[in-house]
């Protein structure tokens, strides 16, 4: 029997994996890096041991630090979470050769699966090899061949760009998961991806628990997932049931573990299968009243799953947040997490909490929402209602588009695919914050001031305050009167540091506020103030490139120096964050006067990297 855990992970997993473990009684012990020493996880732990080290290469990569971390602090179990090493089949052994308990599937069966091109040689199907890829076979997919996430794959639509795909594949690849294989396949647009939950004990039962459905990515990374799976016909379910069985007993696989699929015009084509567990659990264990880390415990203790599965019930959906900004690119976002609660009714699963420090190192994701109803309508309109309600203050986030996402008739109709964004996150990600929330920040900066500051016998113009909201720069006027705070257009109710109340129309409206430093936030809107005379030092040159976010220079463009003609769109430099390579480009054609950026160089959000002179 189990009596202390070590989880090989950080973060939301970490704390999740914690939760179970404290319910069954199990002592539970993290680990942490330097940048992680007051995580979330290392707090909620009973005990917890130092990796040397910030990046993941240093640290949540070593397994030989992690074994010694688990015999150290007397643990006799490891579970590797997601990501990092958990379908790495070397670690798997090195545990069970150090006397620890493994809790995930026999490295046997890691290493037949965990390589998506031995995954699909086991299956009877074959990977394009990229030398042979021709126009004909466009578009198609590069594709990490270990790990997941989105990292390490490139959609290519013109062979000329194949080479640089397959280089920037194999770089992102080798710095998430420490393996730079990649393949190439079709890449079939259009189609729903949908996969299997499995969970098979060391009896021979295998449970096949329930679809999800997870087309709504961006970047290949999952952004909303559901369970089940909504208007899949009976025969192409139980088709979909077999083949994970299928895949499941062919490497005598033990523990969690997900069959991934791509469903277009009513077959099942297979993609991967992920030994481990997926970061939407959440929602079949929402349908399925299963704990399904608990029962990966007990399935690593030895004991037998029931011969009869669980019934499903209902329907769950999952949203992941992530710190990232749409008017930046979706570029990765850092700073300080002020404040973060959602409503009552719906489950959160999380790494962080309030005054938290989201940094660089790692992925920028900060926490899943659950919501679960007997109906997926209700289920649906439950998970919406709940981020519009929860307080998020901090880096800028996804948290609009998970809003939209939910509420587009594409997705409430159940009529989505993997082409979704493709098409609509244009228009799901056009600016709409609330005009009143300028106002509203201006009149609670302006509460509890003395009259005199602003006040005049006679009429005079008003007091006017600048914010930056969703990329543009808004103003704000308002009055001081004899019975207070003024504004024109609206009936000012109350004013309080925290608090305004504004009549709009016959509507009375209730704005929160809070503030951290030039920071605003304004209900569920962010606005930056900004002072009253610009700092002429902060004016970059024409044509500058500035870093959109904190991280490592970690390559530049070959042959690439000042004075070199650049074309509009060319990528000069790369720079790698929260693990993920992002490109920097020639914003037009022009002349490189300036590089800065040099290999290796950290640099923060705002850095000059480069300037583009136009001719």
């Amino acid at each position: 029997m189990i009596s202390t855990l070590l989880v090989a992970n950080r973060g939301e997993i970490a704390c999740r994996i914690f939760r179970t473990c404290t319910d069954l009684g199990i002592r539970t012990v993290a680990i942490h890096s330097d940048a992680d020493e007051g995580a979330l996880h290392t707090r909620v732990a009973d005990t917890a041991v130092r990796l040397p080290g910030a990046a993941p290469a240093e640290t949540y990569l070593r397994g030989d630090l992690i074994v010694k971390a688990a015999l150290a602090a007397g643990a006799d179990a490891v579970h590797p979470g997601y990501g990092f090493l958990s379908e790495n089949a070397d670690f798997a052994r090195a545990v069970r050769d150090a006397g620890l308990i493994w809790i995930g599937p026999p490295p046997e069966a890691i290493e037949a699966m965990a390589s998506k091109t031995r995954a699909k040689e086991l299956m009877g199907l074959a990977p394009l090899d990229a030398q042979d890829v021709t126009p004909a076979d466009l578009p198609v997919l590069v594709k990490a061949a270990a790990g997941g996430g989105g990292r390490g794959m490139r959609v290519v639509r013109d062979l000329a760009a194949l080479p640089a795909a397959l280089e920037e594949a194999r770089a992102e690849a080798a710095s998430a998961f420490g393996d730079g294989e990649v393949f190439v396949e079709p890449y079939l647009e259009n189609g729903r991806h949908v996969e299997v939950q499995v969970l098979a004990d060391t009896h021979g039962t295998v449970w096949t628990l329930g679809t999800r459905d997870c087309s709504l990515q961006r970047r290949h990374q999952k952004v909303i997932e559901e369970a089940p799976a909504p208007g899949l016909p009976p025969a192409l379910t139980e088709q979909l049931y077999a083949l994970a069985e299928r895949a499941t007993r062919a490497v005598s696989y033990e523990g969690a573990g997900t069959v991934e699929f791509l469903v277009a015009d009513g077959r099942a084509h297979f993609l991967e299968m992920n030994t481990r567990l997926q970061v939407e659990h959440p929602v079949t264990e929402a349908v399925f009243g299963v704990d399904l880390v608990a029962e990966q415990i007990r399935v690593a203790e030895g004991h037998a799953l029931p011969a009869e599965q669980p019934a499903g019930r209902g329907h769950a959906v999952e949203a992941r947040l992530y710190a990232e900004d749409p008017a930046r690119g979706w570029a990765p976002q850092t700073g300080t997490l002020h404040r973060f609660t959602v409503p009552d009714g719906v489950r959160l699963d999380t790494g962080c909490a309030d005054g938290d420090t989201i940094g660089v190192h790692y992925d920028p994701m900060l926490a899943k929402v659950i919501a679960y109803a007997p109906t997926r309508t209700e289920a649906v309109r439950r998970l919406a209602g709940a981020l519009e309600r929860t307080a998020l203050h901090g880096p800028v986030t996804n948290r609009d588009l998970l809003i939209r996402s939910l509420r587009h008739p594409e997705f409430t109709e159940a009529r989505m695919d993997t082409g979704f964004y493709d098409r609509h996150l244009a228009a799901l990600t056009d600016p709409a914050p609330d005009p009143y929330a300028p106002l509203a920040a201006a009149l609670a900066d302006a509460h509890g001031r003395s009259r005199f500051g602003g006040w005049r016998n006679l009429p005079s113009g008003p007091q006017v305050k600048r914010y930056e909201m969703a990329g543009e720069e808004h103003e704000a006027a308002y009055r001081h009167t004899r019975t207070g705070l003024a504004a024109d257009g609206v009936r000012v109710v109350h004013t309080g540091p925290h608090l305004v109340v504004l009549e709009v129309d016959g509507v009375r409206r209730k704005f929160e506020i809070a503030r951290y430093g030039d920071r605003v936030h304004v209900n569920a809107t962010a606005l930056t103030a900004l002072p009253r005379f610009p700092d002429p030092s902060a004016e970059h040159a024409p044509g500058s490139l500035l870093a959109p976010m904190p991280g490592t220079v970690v390559r530049v463009a070959e042959g690439l120096a000042e004075g070199a003609e650049v074309k509009a769109g060319q990528p000069l430099i790369w720079l790698e964050a929260m693990k993920m390579e992002h490109r920097i480009t020639a914003p037009a054609d022009g002349t490189l006067t300036a590089l800065p950026a040099a290999v290796g160089r950290q640099v923060e959000m705002g850095t000059l990297l480069a300037v583009v002179e136009t001719d």
